[in-house]
C-alpha cells in the first residue's frame, strides 16, 4: 500500500506543479499516470511543440517544460505509479480514501486530485480498410520524434493546427512533405495557413486539396498512399502516413466514481478550491469544468495553487498556515536542500 498526502491523478503540467505547491506547505504527493512517463499531452503528443503562453518563457518546447517541472519538484521526492491506470476509488470511515490501478497497485490518501488533463486520447482514424495493418508499419497517429521522419516521404492529413504545424516543421526534417485535406479551406490559425501556402510556392510542401486518401499500398511496411482527388484516383510513394484528425478524450472509469460529469469534464463546486461533490476529490486543470474555464496550462497552475491550500486546511483543520513568499521564506525541499536569498549583510559604519 503506497501512502501519500495527496494522491495526483495525472502526471502532466498541472500535476506536476501541484506536487511543488503541496512541497511548499510540507505535503507528500504521489502521482498516476496510465503513460510510462511524467508530462501528459506535452510529452507523449507534442514534445518537440513550442508552447508560447507560459508566463516567463516567451518561447519554450512542450518536452523542455515538462523537464524544467520535474526539476523544480525534484526537492520534494514525488513518488511515481507510472504506465498504470487509475481503476478504482474506495472512501473509508475516516474520510480518506484507496485508489487501485488496473494492476492492483494501491494507493491511500486523505486527499485525491485528478489532474488528468483531457483524460486518455485514442486517434480519430480515417475509414480505410487496410489502416491496422499499417499501423507503426509507416502510419502513426501522433508525433513523438521527428527525427523519424528525417529523408523520408511524408504524407500528412488534416485540416487543423496540427496538420499545418507537422506539415510546417517537417519541411526542414523530411525529405518531401505532402500535406492532403478534403476541403480546400483549413480551419488552423492563420498564420500557419500563409505559412504553409508560402511552402507551397516555394515548392517544399505538396498540396494536395480538396482530396483524401483512401488506401494504403505496401509489403513488409508502407510504400504507398493512395488519393482519390475529386473523379481521379492516384498514387503517392510515402514512407509515412500521419491522419491527424484529432484525438477523442475519454475520462475512462474516473467516470464512474460517483463524480458530477458535465460534457465529458468534471463538475466542480467552485472556484475557491476546486473540490468536486465528493469532499476530499479535488479536480484540476483541463479534466475540470465550472463557468469562465479556461483550458490553459497557466490556468491549470492556478488551480493546483489553490487546491493544495484547501488540501491542507483539511488534512490539519486545527492548523492556520500563514502564507509566505518563496522570495521571504525560500524553498525546503524534503531531500534536505534549501534554496533561499542571499540574506543582507548589516554592519555599522564608523
Amino acid at each position: 500500500m503506497i501512502k501519500t498526502d495527496i494522491l495526483i491523478i495525472g502526471a502532466g503540467p498541472t500535476g506536476l506543479f501541484a506536487v511543488f505547491e503541496a512541497g511548499l506547505l510540507k505535503l507528500k504527493c504521489h502521482l498516476i499516470d496510465a503513460l510510462p512517463q511524467a508530462g501528459g499531452q506535452c510529452t507523449e503528443i507534442y514534445p518537440k511543440k513550442p508552447i508560447y503562453d507560459i508566463p516567463g518563457f516567451p518561447e519554450v518546447l512542450a518536452g523542455d517544460l515538462v523537464n524544467n517541472l520535474m526539476k523544480q519538484i525534484e526537492p520534494f521526492q514525488p513518488g511515481f505509479t507510472l504506465g498504470e491506470r487509475a481503476d478504482t476509488i474506495e472512501k473509508l470511515d475516516d474520510g480518506s480514501f484507496i485508489v487501485t490501478t488496473e494492476k492492483g497497485t494501491k494507493h491511500h490518501a486523505p486527499i485525491v486530485a485528478i489532474a488528468g488533463g483531457l483524460g486518455s486520447f485514442e486517434p480519430r482514424k480515417p475509414p480505410i480498410t487496410n489502416l491496422s495493418d499499417f499501423e507503426d508499419k509507416g502510419v502513426e497517429y501522433i508525433i513523438r520524434d521527428p527525427e523519424l521522419y528525417r529523408d523520408k516521404n511524408v504524407v500528412i492529413s488534416g485540416g487543423g493546427d496540427s496538420a499545418l504545424d507537422w506539415s510546417i516543421f517537417l519541411t526542414d526534417v523530411a525529405k518531401s512533405v505532402t500535406l492532403i485535406h478534403r476541403r480546400n479551406e483549413f480551419r488552423g490559425a492563420l498564420d500557419s495557413v500563409d505559412k504553409v501556402q508560402e511552402l507551397k510556392n516555394l515548392g517544399k510542401i505538396e498540396l494536395i486539396t480538396p482530396a483524401e486518401v483512401i488506401g494504403l499500398v505496401g509489403n513488409n511496411g508502407l510504400e504507398e498512399v493512395v488519393i482519390k482527388q475529386g473523379a481521379e484516383v492516384f498514387n503517392r510513394e510515402c514512407d509515412h502516413f500521419i491522419p491527424l484528425f484529432g484525438l477523442s478524450p475519454k475520462l475512462g472509469p474516473i467516470a464512474d466514481w460517483g463524480l458530477e460529469i458535465e460534457k465529458n469534464a468534471i463538475k466542480v463546486d467552485n472556484t475557491l478550491d476546486y473540490q468536486t461533490n465528493i469532499p476530499g476529490i479535488y479536480a484540476i486543470g483541463d479534466v475540470n469544468t465550472y463557468p469562465g474555464k479556461l483550458k490553459l496550462i497557466l490556468c491549470g497552475f492556478h488551480e493546483a495553487t489553490l487546491m493544495c491550500q484547501s488540501a491542507y486546511q483539511r488534512i490539519f483543520p486545527d492548523k492556520r498556515y500563514v502564507m509566505k513568499y518563496t522570495t521571504v521564506g525560500g524553498v525546503e525541499g524534503f531531500d534536505g536542500s534549501k534554496k533561499e536569498a542571499p540574506k543582507a549583510v548589516i554592519r555599522s559604519i564608523n
